[in-house]
């Protein structure tokens, strides 16, 4: 359901429905949430839903970065490109090292960090603070929220880096 709300949500955003891209966003949050709860609580996690999951989170992200970022977007506020660059930079990081350590060493035992997971969370708050600030007018708090979503996401970036190869050595045992 996520990754269908998002080419609706983009929509919104970029015709400068802001309101409405809020709502959508929320949604799609929501919705993230809750089918996580009812899988774990219910014990209906599956292969696929733990492959399409973070995609869906991802293509999010991204979709709502990008689109924030574009100077002829209709919403009064913008990302600014630095910001958008270490979000996306930071998963093809990611991607790539993964990628690269599966072809040389056939490892397949990627999991998300807890510093990835708080840097996606970041993210998600960070987009609806961008969101709610063009809705009412308040942008005092979008530079440190800027800055807030660069770290986190330079942080987990590197730290996935570590966190692969102490999984690796575990493995190994």
């Amino acid at each position: 359901m996520r990754m269908a709300l998002i080419p609706v949500f983009a929509s919104f955003l970029y015709y400068g429905y802001i309101g409405w891209a809020l709502i959508f966003f929320l949604i799609a949050g929501i919705s993230d949430g809750v089918d996580g709860f009812i899988a774990r609580k219910f014990k209906q996690e599956s292969e696929l839903g733990t492959i399409l999951d973070p995609i869906a989170d991802k293509l999010l992200m991204t979709t709502a970065f990008i689109v924030l970022t574009m100077p002829d977007v209709q919403a009064p506020v913008r990302v600014p490109f630095w910001v958008t660059a270490a979000v996306i930079g930071r998963d093809v990081l990611i991607v790539t090292v993964a990628g690269a350590i599966h072809i040389m060493t056939g490892f397949r035992g990627f999991q998300p960090s807890w510093l990835g997971k708080l840097s996606t969370t970041v993210q998600v708050a960070a987009v609806a603070l961008i969101l709610l600030s063009a809705v009412f007018g308040y942008t005092f708090y979008l530079r440190a929220t800027h800055l807030i979503v660069v770290l986190f996401a330079f942080a987990s970036g590197i730290h996935y880096i570590f966190y692969v190869a102490r999984l690796m050595k575990d493995e190994e045992k």
